[in-house]
């Protein structure tokens, strides 16, 4: 479906229509009803899911058991504040941001100036990392605070929902064209960070939980409804090294596993 979709012209067609906020608004209210219920079996099996790591409840709604919660004790987030932790399952990878600002994604070149739509905070992180964690339709849909410390407002853009599969990202700059959320996170042992939420194909919503806040270490942030989703942090120079088995498996072209909580890296400082 993927290659038909992306790699055709009649399949592009289709994909300009697919793509209109209004269809994903559409599906998420169908998401949230009763009648998708009958999906959820058909989904599990299909997607190899195990639901031992999450709480047992009776589904109302498929995006009741999308964004279903884990057990107490399964997402424990690394005590050790100079410890760096993952802010959600998902597949790793990391890019040094260079000098001209742009790093690559599967074979696309993108900005950070582009994604985050704003010159003078895009200078702020020329030269650090840019972590992106790429979450599949069997992940673990909410996402958490990394670190104690202040957040700021969410900032909105607007754009159209692509999917975040490989295949798509490899003929369409898909971070930069999705709707997306980011906010900065004033942390205590990270410095400043961006934090975004990357929309994907009929994920009708990105849902934050707070506005300006002060957070916790391991916090709930949000939450991604249907689909395949990617949270993307920014780190400014100097604020963390990350972890050698994850940079050595993106040198080797592979995204890294983690799960929320796990260490990631280390602050320099």
């Amino acid at each position: 479906m993927l290659d038909f979709l992306y790699c055709t012209v009649c399949g592009r067609l289709i994909l300009k229509i697919l793509t209109r906020p209004f269809l994903s608004v559409l599906a998420g209210h169908f998401m949230d009803s009763v009648l998708s219920v009958p999906l959820i079996k058909p989904f599990i099996r299909r997607n190899s899911i195990s639901l031992e790591d999450y709480e047992s409840e009776k589904w109302t709604s498929f995006n009741h058991f999308f964004t279903r919660r884990t057990k107490k004790g399964k997402r424990v987030f690394d005590p050790d504040p100079k410890h760096l932790t993952a802010p959600c399952d998902g597949l790793l990878t990391v890019y040094r941001i260079s000098s001209d600002l742009r790093f690559t994604v599967k074979h696309s070149i993108y900005s950070i100036e582009s994604l985050l739509e704003n010159h003078s905070r895009a200078e702020d992180f020329k030269d650090g990392l840019c972590l992106v964690f790429r979450l599949t339709p069997s992940h673990y849909h909410r996402f958490h605070y990394m670190d104690n410390g202040q957040k700021g407002e969410n900032i909105s853009i607007k754009g159209i929902l692509h999917t975040v599969q490989p295949i798509a990202v490899e003929n369409v700059p898909v971070y930069t064209r999705n709707s997306r959320e980011y906010c900065v996170l004033h942390t205590e042992n990270f410095g400043d960070t961006v934090v975004m939420e990357v929309g994907a194909l009929f994920v009708g919503r990105i849902v934050n939980l707070h506005g300006a806040y002060t957070f916790s270490r391991g916090e709930e942030k949000g939450r991604f409804e249907f689909g395949g989703s990617t949270v993307i942090v920014l780190l400014k120079p100097g604020a963390a090294e990350i972890s050698e088995g994850i940079i050595n498996a993106n040198l080797n072209g592979l995204e890294y596993p983690v799960t929320a909580g796990e260490k990631i890296g280390q602050s320099i400082s």
